[in-house]
């Protein structure tokens, strides 16, 4: 466990890696600041800086804000090098415990970060790597004795530094994320210090998927139904589909389980927004790590809510779906509707009619018991929640809403790609793009790559990164859309998806 000033403080914390859509690691202090606050709104209290030293700016912001950190230096993977390499780490160690020692934020210093995995150099010694682990360690403790040394996923290295992560991933690179406490518990039984430092998995904005949550309250955690609805690893099993539901979920089962891990010193988040990499082409943002809980702009995504509700004090309620327009099932199907909320209760409206108020408890899951079961009507559907919050003179009341079709005809293939443009202030206008059937039925489950080129005078936003800011992006549930900068003149913009037929539209 962590204590601060004399009590135990649980560490809920995420990552930070300095990029941002448009403008990569040329970010501004002025993002740098919104972003910074941002996970504070969230919740969180720790922040781990990987997998490199950060400006001065992120550590100001950490002691103003009250962020806990952990600092590292990019000995990242790939073995270890020559002795120009290890003069280099040293000079990178050096500085940053010298630079950002008086920063009362820090309360570790990281030495590295997958050091197991055999990647850049022909040559892959265990020794030489746990003797200059060894040196690294030593060297940060002569320069700054008040702190701990760390590192992520280097098994042979744990018995060398003070506090160790090891890697876990439940529900992502194994396993089921119902193992999450399981697998801690063993990785806490076998280092002296135990931190878990990223979890999660990827997720798609905008994508999402229609899950049966039936019997939920009589599962098990070997009930092999249950984890082909909610908890299957996302790679092997022919399960990736990278929707915003499963990752909510994986989160939401992570965060009840640390409130009854009292032997957890924390754990961090990865990342907190996604991020441009120069490898993971086959992503559906091609070259982007999608594990954020907001998007390359900072847009957050669901999973940032679920986060808010487990963390925050100030009232905050999020209806799952907000970005989802369209739902779908049988015409007598009944649907859960969740909700995140800090609430003690919340009362849930349905087309105007109540379905009752259900009262929180963080143990139920998923959305800590606040979910209602009832049947959709075809057509438009809207969804209020009213969450209360204190008592008497500190009693508060919140509201959220959403509205959503909900798709009751069966959809086949995509056959066709029907665009529409749309005006987005005087400057821009969007372009979407919906892959429909023979039929013209919006196939909701549908995630080719999407295609957008344009000639003329225009501008696409192409190069973002995000789900809504990419020239070539999958289809999340059956459609993509991007915005084009119209300058004032014509541009003709094509839509493409392989296997169907180009559509090409004139905007003025």
């Amino acid at each position: 466990s962590f204590f601060l000033n004399g009590e135990r403080l649980l560490l809920k914390g995420t990552h930070r890696h300095e990029d941002h859509a448009g403008l990569a690691a040329a970010m501004t202090e002025e993002l740098i600041v919104k972003e910074m606050e941002m996970m504070k709104e969230m919740g969180a209290n720790f922040i781990r800086l990987g997998h490199y030293q950060q400006s001065r700016i992120v550590l100001e912001e950490c002691d103003r804000l009250g962020l806990l950190v952990w600092e590292e230096i990019p000995w990242c993977r790939g073995g270890l090098g020559g002795e120009t390499y290890k003069e280099q780490a040293r000079r990178m160690l050096t500085n940053m415990i010298t630079q950002h020692r008086n920063h009362p934020s820090v309360i570790l210093w990281g030495l590295g970060n997958e050091n197991d995995w055999p990647n850049d150099f022909p040559e892959f010694d265990k020794e030489a790597i746990r003797s200059f682990m060894k040196e690294l360690h030593d060297l940060s403790h002569r320069l700054d004795d008040t702190r701990l040394t760390c590192i992520r996923r280097c098994e042979f290295c744990k018995d060398i530094v003070d506090v160790y992560s090891p890697t876990i991933w439940p529900g992502w690179y194994r396993g089921y994320y119902t193992q999450y406490k399981e697998f801690s518990k063993q990785a806490f039984d076998g280092v002296k210090r135990f931190l878990h430092v990223e979890w999660g998995g990827d997720s798609h904005a905008g994508r999402y998927d229609e899950i049966d949550y039936t019997g939920l309250d009589k599962v098990s955690k070997n009930d092999t139904l249950f984890f082909q609805n909610l908890a299957m690893k996302s790679k092997g099993n022919g399960y990736r589909s990278w929707n915003e539901t499963y990752i909510c979920d994986l989160i939401d089962w992570h965060l009840k389980e640390q409130e009854t891990m009292p032997w957890l010193t924390g754990a961090a988040y990865w990342p907190f927004k996604d991020f441009s990499t120069p490898v993971r082409p086959e992503n559906p943002v091609p070259y982007v790590n999608q594990k954020g809980v907001v998007e390359r702009d900072l847009t957050p995504k669901e999973a940032f809510y679920v986060f808010q509700s487990y963390w925050t004090d100030k009232p905050m309620i999020h209806i799952f779906g907000h970005n989802m327009p369209v739902r779908w099932g049988k015409a007598d199907e009944e649907k859960f509707i969740k909700v995140y909320s800090n609430c003690e209760q919340v009362e849930l409206f349905l087309n105007g009619k109540s379905l009752g108020i259900k009262k929180r408890d963080s143990q139920d899951f998923p959305a800590a018991g606040l979910r209602w079961s009832s049947a959709l009507v075809a057509g438009k559907n809207t969804v209020k929640a009213v969450g209360i919050k204190g008592k008497g003179k500190d009693k508060v009341t919140i509201e959220d809403e959403i509205s959503f079709d909900y798709e009751t005809r069966p959809f086949g293939k995509p056959s066709r790609i029907e665009v529409s443009v749309s005006e987005a202030g005087q400057e821009y206008a969007w372009i979407e793009a919906e892959l429909r059937d023979s039929n013209g039925i919006l196939c909701l489950d549908a995630n080719d790559f999407v295609r957008f080129e344009s000639v003329g005078d225009g501008k696409l936003l192409e190069n973002l990164g995000t789900s809504t800011g990419s020239g070539k992006v999958q289809a999340y549930n059956g459609r993509a859309k991007i915005k084009l900068q119209k300058n004032n003149r014509q541009s003709v913009v094509a839509v493409k998806v392989d296997g169907l037929t180009t559509v090409f539209v004139t905007v003025r």
